[in-house]
């Protein structure tokens, strides 16, 4: 059993008091997830004491847990930032992440994901599937992470495994099944067996032959798991430790990583943070090969990469940390010394960029003492979006106002906090306002060419519509004896540099392939700022001859209501301009699904709450950017005008006879030089 599961590690570790000497070659980083309060840190303190990475369990309600360390999350009693802990288990060195389980910190949440081998869905015995875990699975599915489940509390009464398990069936994979008994000593039940040899062919067929072999389904599962094509779940007791020494043993023997030490580096960044001294500390899963001290790397997307020293390398548990000499494949490390990375950057030989789903759909202003500098608070505010790169910080020029992206009030209610602490003065913030987009319904070839007199650039871009929420897609047309690959490359980091206006109310465009069909330079003129004058132009002018539409973030809801309130949530709904699926119906209650605007549905919590009489339950989540509601009054309410936009214009340059002139959007094209 134990070599079926690459264990082929024979070196020994060495704990000396909070230290750990690691020295295995097997590493597993395990995320913890879940909806809010089901127990997802609990559980994750129990683990580092069964792997004796802490000598004390501490508890939420008592505001001592390890990994719940900053004061805001044990004045609050949530999980706020993702954090990991350290523990050796056997021939494994395990990293276990405690990630937020509220819908206001969900980017924290997914951009921990894609450092994941695995993953441990939480799951309450008394609540069930929650809005919160349909996303948290969604995105899991979406990294491809293997998962297993622990449906927590079953010492509460109301606690409902069975139930669970329906749930976990109906709303989120039939291939999950539940484990019990002493599994690794005796035979699987004829339920188990018969239900994995459903999923594998090869397996079914040799049940039928031969009948069922322990150890061929022990190892057929485990390839199964890793692949994605079974679910265990687990369930006891976070709190009462009832399960968790069970669920251990066995996630040991049915998981395997087997990351490579030789070759070159690779890594991803998955988080910034920033000590007490300002340090910027940089976060990385080491993918492949070996990291020492004073070496260079080099991180960044494709050919545009920075190159600079790692000055320290740090191993965190907790937030303590050791300092060390090198690292390699498998593990969770922080380095000092990369000024610029960013979260999702690769490192070393791993050059693609990761891009994330969860996005901020509100916009807030920050207010602020007339006494601060205003360069001051943006210094502050830049440095907490590269911790947190949704928030998007803007210097708004024109009002004299820092902005900022963000996904709800309490994430608000966080930053006036770590504010306060962390730069040691008050803010507050506007009242939140909708994130909208733009993007394009019909096909359109835009122009761009920028002469003033020493400068020369021209662009033809194709803009095409695309699939809801599949972001900018940028492809490249154009042939090298029109514009050398240099250039080319230039124009794709200026499509991608920023979020680009759209033409009706000066929102970020989004949905829409680009293709750079050709372009000309001028061997002596050209500089590369001219092409990013030249695709801002042609990127403009094909918005303007495009049909171009608003889109505002959805959410997709879940209620669940006596029968008798059904008629009024659906009325509700359809006055709030969502939609809903024919409503599932028992013998006392009704579950209604749907989505509909975040503008409409943000606030009607309360309502629900005083139609329900506090017993229905209301979950909601991100579900993406579809056609604005009201578009017109949008439009009108925001008054942007396209062509007063100082970063934007459709117009072209051109320069004749050592006079430069412009052209006008609409007559550009009849001058490009190279039509």
């Amino acid at each position: 059993m134990e070599e079926s599961n690459r264990e082929r590690s024979k070196r020994s570790s060495i704990v000396k008091s909070n230290q750990i000497i690691e020295v295995f070659v097997m590493r597993k980083t395990i995320g913890i997830l879940a909806h809010v309060d089901a127990g997802k840190t609990t559980f994750a303190e129990q683990l580092l004491y069964h792997g004796k990475g802490i000598k004390e369990r501490g508890r939420v309600d008592h505001k001592d847990t390890f990994l719940d360390y900053n004061k805001i999350e044990k004045d609050r009693g949530i999980t706020i930032f993702s954090d990991q802990g350290t523990f050796l288990y056997k021939n494994s060195t395990y990293y276990i992440i405690d990630t937020p389980g509220h819908m206001d910190f969900s980017p924290e949440m997914e951009r921990a994901i894609q450092v994941m081998d695995y993953a441990l869905i939480i799951i309450s015995g008394v609540e069930g599937i929650q809005g919160h875990t349909e996303t948290v699975w969604r995105l899991l599915r979406r990294y491809q992470v293997p998962t297993f489940f622990f449906v927590n509390k079953m010492d509460r009464v109301g606690a409902d495994i069975q139930g669970v398990m329906e749930e976990i069936h109906l709303n989120i994979t039939q291939d999950a099944c539940l484990i019990t008994g002493n599994i690794d000593k005796e035979e699987m039940s004829r339920e188990l067996v018969e239900f994995v040899a459903e999923r594998d062919d090869d397996l079914l067929e040799a049940y039928i032959e031969e009948g069922y072999d322990k150890n061929r389904w022990f190892n057929t599962m485990t390839e199964m798991i890793k692949q994605q094509k079974l679910f265990p779940c687990f369930a006891g007791s976070a709190l009462r430790d009832e399960g968790i020494q069970y669920f251990l043993e066995i996630f040991h023997n049915w998981t395997y990583t087997d990351y490579i030490s030789q070759g070159e580096f690779s890594g991803r960044v998955y988080k910034i943070r920033h000590d007490e001294q300002g340090t910027r500390i940089t976060y990385i899963k080491a993918l492949q090969g070996i990291l020492k001290v004073r070496d260079e790397i080099g991180y960044g997307d494709g050919d545009k990469q920075d190159f600079e020293k790692v000055t320290q390398i740090r191993k965190y548990n907790g937030n303590q940390f050791q300092v060390v000499d090198e690292v390699s494949a498998g593990q969770l490390f922080a380095v000092t010394g990369l000024t610029k990375a960013k979260v999702g950057d690769g490192v070393g030989m791993l050059k693609a960029k990761s891009s994330y789903h969860m996005v901020a759909t509100l916009k807030s202003k920050v207010l602020f003492d007339s006494t601060l500098n205003p360069k001051d608070v943006l210094y502050c505010f830049k440095t907490l979006e590269a911790e947190d790169p949704t928030l998007n910080v803007l210097w708004d020029e024109v009002l004299k106002e820092i902005q900022i992206h963000v996904t709800g009030i309490i994430q608000l209610e966080v930053l006036k906090k770590v504010v306060a602490e962390r730069f040691e003065f008050e803010i507050h913030f506007g009242s939140c306002e909708i994130l909208y987009m733009e993007t394009i319904h019909t096909s359109a070839i835009g122009y761009g060419h920028f002469e003033p007199l020493g400068h020369y650039a021209e662009v033809h871009l194709m803009l095409e519509p695309t699939e809801r929420n599949s972001g900018i897609i940028f492809e490249n047309h154009c042939h090298v004896n029109d514009l050398s690959i240099g250039y080319q490359n230039l124009i794709r980091s200026y499509i991608y540099e920023r979020a680009h206006n759209g033409i009706l109310t000066g929102s970020p465009i989004t949905d829409l392939k680009i293709t750079l069909l050709t372009g000309r330079s001028h061997y002596k003129h050209t500089s590369g700022g001219d092409f990013r004058e030249a695709t801002y132009r042609a990127l403009r002018q094909g918005l303007e001859k495009s049909e171009t539409v608003l889109l505002e973030p959805y959410y997709r809801f879940k209620f669940e209501v006596e029968l008798d309130q059904m008629g009024r949530i659906l009325s509700d709904i359809q006055k709030l301009h969502g939609s809903f699926n024919p409503p599932e119906t028992t013998r006392k209650k009704a579950i209604i699904i749907g989505r509909g605007p975040v503008a409409t549905f943000m606030d009607y919590s309360m309502e629900f709450v005083a139609i329900t009489k506090g017993k229905g339950s209301m979950n909601v989540i991100f579900d993406g950017y579809d056609i604005c509601h009201n578009s017109h009054e949008v439009i009108e309410k925001t008054r942007y005008n396209k062509n007063a936009d100082a970063h934007y214009t459709s117009n072209s340059i051109f320069c004749t006879k050592g006079q430069s002139y412009t052209v006008e959007g609409n007559r550009a094209e009849e001058y490009m030089h190279c039509l």
